[in-house]
């Protein structure tokens, strides 16, 4: 007998749906739109840059005949959130995945040349924000009978390096929201981390990739990721196919030690 692929089909269906994915005008949130429009979703791209939202916008809805809806806003910032989550609710009526994707982990050169702005900057995007959406989206999902939410963490979170450790601090907190907020929304909603090792995106240029792919020498793969790596696992957490998955750490890293 032949594969049976509608089975696989059905169970990554998407079809009907709405995703909103934060960052999701490149790298990896990129890849994640992209995916879930892929299987058959209406997409919101998120971002702080309008233009980088509308031509990814373009770009999804042109290869996949799904509706996009860019979205410039900066998810750092808490009172610009309600008009993200309201604008989506507009056009959709809906969210049915929300993926909280934007995140930023600047370089400094010490730990006490870090300076308060940047401690918030990041504070406030890879932790505040995602707290701040989740809850004005999670509320409204209980409410129209379900839905997942996908915290996009790091593997920074429980391996932190000097070099990041407010970035990774935030992250581990984004770790914690995930198990408090699936109690929360649960048993209609499923909120679980999707934890990346490191990727080679737009994102990686700023890196030391040597020394990084040296380092990566002691992963069980012995490399570092490519973007569409990240697909199969965020399919997964967006669909049925996790029904009986809430409150986990889904790590996509290579096999870190």
């Amino acid at each position: 007998m032949g594969a049976d692929k509608d089975f696989a089909t059905e169970l990554f269906d998407l079809s009907g749906r709405v995703v909103l994915v934060t960052g999701g005008s490149r790298g990896l949130g990129k890849e994640m739109a992209f995916a879930a429009a892929r299987c058959g979703a209406d997409v919101v791209i998120a971002s702080r840059k309008y233009d980088s939202c509308v031509a990814t916008a373009d770009e999804i809805a042109s290869a996949t005949g799904r509706a996009a809806m860019p979205y410039q806003v900066h998810v750092g910032r808490w009172d610009e959130l309600d008009g993200l989550v309201d604008a989506a609710y507009e056009r959709f009526g809906k969210v049915d995945v929300l993926v909280n994707n934007a995140g930023m982990s600047p370089l400094y050169e010490s730990l006490p040349s870090v300076t308060e702005k940047l401690f918030d900057s990041v504070i406030n995007l890879n932790l505040k924000g995602p707290f701040r959406l989740s809850t004005l989206v999670g509320e409204r999902m209980v409410a129209d009978g379900g839905g997942s939410i996908i915290n996009v963490s790091s593997s920074g979170s429980r391996r932190p390096r000097p070099e990041q450790l407010p970035y990774s601090a935030a992250k581990a907190g984004l770790n914690a929201l995930t198990e408090g907020l699936a109690l929360a929304y649960g048993p209609t909603v499923r909120v679980n981390t999707l934890m990346p090792g490191p990727f080679l995106t737009d994102i990686s240029k700023a890196w030391d990739i040597p020394a990084t792919q040296k380092g990566a020498q002691h992963f069980a793969l012995q490399r570092l990721g490519e973007p569409p790596e990240i697909v199969g696992a965020a399919l997964y957490l967006m669909s049925d196919a996790s029904s009986y998955t809430s409150g986990s750490i889904i790590r996509v890293d290579g096999g870190m030690p």
